[in-house]
């Protein structure tokens, strides 16, 4: 559906005579997929006749939605999943703690309504949230701002 490029995942491909060497930020350290990243990329790259491939993972910058493609951004929508907004903007040093929940006007990816709901933190994964339109009735995901 969305490609590891099109999410800002991949962050660097450089070819090194017969091999390859690609730069990957995960979209959080702990990420349980990276493995799997990590393997499919190698895979690919070896079938597409690359001798060597080296598959390097970098944690600074860490990665934020906002390098999230226009193309990317709009796959999810087709796929049902609304698009995160822009990510939060940090200064430097400790991030605060807020006990108040986040508000954000969540566009439904069906009908387009902006007056969604959600309804639990999470969905699939820790980085989506479920939701619901009311206008349509659909219940969707939203992949959260980070």
């Amino acid at each position: 559906m969305v490609t590891l490029a099109e999410l800002g995942i991949v962050r660097e491909v450089r070819q090194d005579g017969d091999g390859v060497v690609v730069t990957i930020t995960p979209t959080y350290s702990g990420c349980p997929a990276m493995e799997s990243i990590r393997a499919d990329i190698g895979t690919a790259l070896r079938r597409a006749g690359f001798g060597t491939v080296e598959v390097r993972t970098v944690l600074s910058p860490a990665w934020t939605t906002d390098w999230i493609s226009e193309t990317g951004r709009r796959k999810l929508a087709e796929a049902g999943i609304a698009p995160p907004g822009a990510a939060p903007r940090r200064g430097a040093g400790p991030i605060p703690l807020t006990l108040t929940p986040r508000s954000s006007a969540v566009r439904c990816p069906r009908c387009g309504s902006a007056e969604t709901e959600a309804i639990a933190a999470f969905g699939a994964t820790a980085c989506r949230e479920l939701r619901r339109c009311p206008d349509c009735r659909e219940p969707f995901e939203h992949m959260k701002e980070i």
